[in-house]
């Protein structure tokens, strides 16, 4: 008895905006709240803050996310 094997599935084509696209908002943020903590004070404080916090939200987001 044969048995037909089917093909395996072909992966869906992305676009370079679609592999690129996040990784290079948060390389832009980061490098924004990195100047911004160099050469700001008051208000460019918070928003190096902000910026520089964002990889590391995103990190624990995608460390704790449950697995498939």
């Amino acid at each position: 008895m044969t048995t037909l094997k089917t093909p395996p599935a072909r992966a869906r084509r992305q676009t370079l905006s679609q592999i690129f696209g996040w990784p290079l908002v948060i390389g832009v943020l980061s490098t924004v709240g990195l100047i911004a903590a160099l050469v700001g004070d008051g208000i460019w404080d918070g928003v190096s803050w902000l910026a520089l916090l964002l990889p590391i939200l995103l990190y624990a987001l995608f460390l704790l996310r449950p697995r498939r």
